[in-house]
């Protein structure tokens, strides 16, 4: 019996954001940088970024779908 197809609808979407956004700023910042240190470290500012940004459009969603 395959449980591939079950395991598929029981993840949520909401997992996918994170290494989205960890590729998205990889390779980002590796198409401006050359150096590998500092494309990680800048990198991972912007990784931190993003997810503050992505919590802080969660949260505003939230609050403002609250009493619906």
């Amino acid at each position: 019996m395959i449980l591939w197809p079950l395991l598929a609808i029981q993840v949520n979407v909401n997992w996918h954001l994170v290494p989205l956004a960890l590729v998205i700023s990889l390779v980002y910042r590796a198409s401006r940088y050359e150096d590998p240190e500092r494309i990680l470290r800048s990198a991972a500012r912007l990784f931190i970024t993003i997810l503050l940004g992505m919590g802080a459009a969660f949260s505003l969603l939230f609050v403002l779908s609250f009493g619906l």
